[in-house]
């Protein structure tokens, strides 16, 4: 009864921490094929599984050292930028890069994630090491089906896909401000809410502008190759 109620809270716990990585998930393979989109999806999740089995174990260790965090944070706000720029799937690219582009995009961006994550599954498995594997092994459908249902949400309401890159954005703010390090020092100068609130519309402004800008270059270069034509 007592490994029945451990092997629960941490399915419970994997409820709540994987709705980023799904996320993450949703939008890095949301352009790809729909053959390939279910491949990206299959492993990129099992990737995101073993990735937070193998960081369960070093994670007290890991986040004691300085920066990791912060830099964490950093590399964070850039994939979730990056996702946005590349909202508008582009047709030209091989179908084999994408994917290949998307998994490694999964991988990179849940190794981030997962670093404060895994203390706390930790915590409920009380080193009980089969109890952690079986119960992290369990929450693969749980990402699984929940990338599927956000890609769905996202090809009829495109606007999810900048909810979802904020929601990456503000994650890595607080990671940025959870450094033991750098984090007192933010503390004691800006409100806990501010640098992730701040990191999350500099993330959408920048990202916005970037697409505008690059619309703007592509319609100019589409205009003078038409004139080139006639002339």
């Amino acid at each position: 009864m007592e490994f029945l109620l451990a092997l629960a809270s941490i399915m419970m716990v994997n409820i709540v921490l994987s709705g980023d990585n799904a996320v993450v998930i949703a939008m890095a393979s949301r352009c790809l094929p729909p053959k390939q989109q279910k491949m990206a999806i299959l492993w990129g999740s099992a990737g995101a599984i073993g990735l937070r089995v193998i960081l369960t174990l070093v994670a007290v260790v890991l986040l004691q050292i300085p920066y990791v965090q912060f830099i964490g944070g950093l590399l964070l706000i850039w994939i979730a930028a990056k996702l946005l720029m590349e909202d508008k799937c582009e047709e030209n690219v091989e179908a084999s890069g994408s994917f290949m582009a998307a998994i490694k995009t999964i991988i990179v961006a849940d190794l981030v994630m997962s670093l404060d994550n895994t203390l706390a599954i930790a915590a409920v498995a009380k080193g009980d090491y089969m109890l952690l594997a079986l119960g992290l092994a369990l929450s693969i459908p749980l990402i699984i089906f929940g990338s599927q249902l956000i890609i769905k949400i996202m090809d009829k309401y495109p606007i999810v896909v900048y909810a979802g890159a904020a929601l990456i954005a503000w994650t890595a703010g607080e990671m940025m401000i959870s450094d033991h390090k750098i984090g007192p020092v933010i503390h004691g100068v800006f409100p806990e809410w501010l640098v992730p609130a701040a990191i999350t519309i500099g993330v959408l402004v920048v990202s916005v502008w970037w697409k505008k800008s690059h619309q703007e270059q592509g319609a100019d270069s589409g205009a003078k190759a038409s004139h080139s034509t006639q002339q």
